[in-house]
C-alpha cells in the first residue's frame, strides 16, 4: 500500500502543479532623473517661499485649480484641529492667516527627501520636515512634521497639485507605554 500511495502523490502533483512565485518586475519610474530634479528644486523653492512668507510666490507654485488642497492646522474648532483647504482662494487665504501669525519657520531634511513619479504627468514627494510656528495655538517651539505633496504637470511646469503637512506625534512615554 506505501507505493501506492506514493504514485498517487506523484500524480497529485503532477497534475496540479505547485505554482512557481515569478521575480517582481524591475521598477522604472516614468519620469528622467533631470525631471525628477526639477521637482526637488521646486520643493526646495517652495520651502523658501514659504520661510520669507511669499504668499504671492507661492500662489503661483500651486495648480491653479479649484482641486488645489493645502491641509493644515485649522484655527477654527468648527474645522477640527486639521484641515482641508480646496482651490487657490482658499489656500491663499490659509497661507496669509499663518504667516500674518507671527514668524514660520520650515527647516526640510532634505537627506530623506524623496520623490517619484506616478505617470508622466504626476509626481509624488515626502520629506521630514521640522517646522517652528505660533499659527492657531501652536507654541512657536520646533516641532516635527512630514510634508507630502503631489505634483502635477501643466505646460512645461510642474506645480503643487496638493500638499499634506501632518504632525509627528511624540513617541510613546516609556512610563506608560502611550502617547
Amino acid at each position: 500500500m506505501p507505493n501506492n500511495m506514493f504514485a498517487a502523490a506523484v500524480v497529485v502533483v503532477a497534475l496540479f502543479p505547485v505554482p512557481t512565485v515569478a521575480a517582481p518586475p524591475t521598477y522604472s519610474d516614468p519620469l528622467a532623473p533631470e525631471t525628477l530634479a526639477t521637482i526637488t528644486t521646486q520643493f526646495r523653492r517652495v520651502m523658501e517661499l514659504a520661510n520669507r512668507h511669499d504668499i504671492k510666490a507661492l500662489h503661483q507654485m500651486f495648480w491653479q485649480s479649484p482641486s488645489a488642497l493645502l491641509v493644515a492646522k485649522s484655527a477654527i474648532p468648527a474645522e477640527g484641529n486639521w484641515a482641508g483647504y480646496w482651490g487657490n482662494e482658499a489656500i491663499d487665504k490659509k497661507l496669509h492667516d499663518i504667516a500674518a501669525a507671527g514668524p514660520a519657520i520650515l527647516e526640510p531634511d532634505l537627506s530623506k527627501f524623496k520623490v517619484v513619479g506616478l505617470t508622466r504627468e504626476v509626481a509624488l514627494s515626502y520629506d521630514p520636515v521640522t517646522i517652528t510656528v505660533s499659527y492657531a495655538g501652536q507654541s512657536g517651539t520646533r516641532k516635527p512634521f512630514l510634508i507630502i505633496m503631489n505634483w502635477i504637470k501643466t505646460g512645461p511646469d510642474w506645480k503643487v497639485a496638493s500638499e499634506i503637512i501632518l504632525p509627528v506625534p511624540p513617541p510613546p512615554s516609556q512610563e506608560t507605554g502611550t502617547r
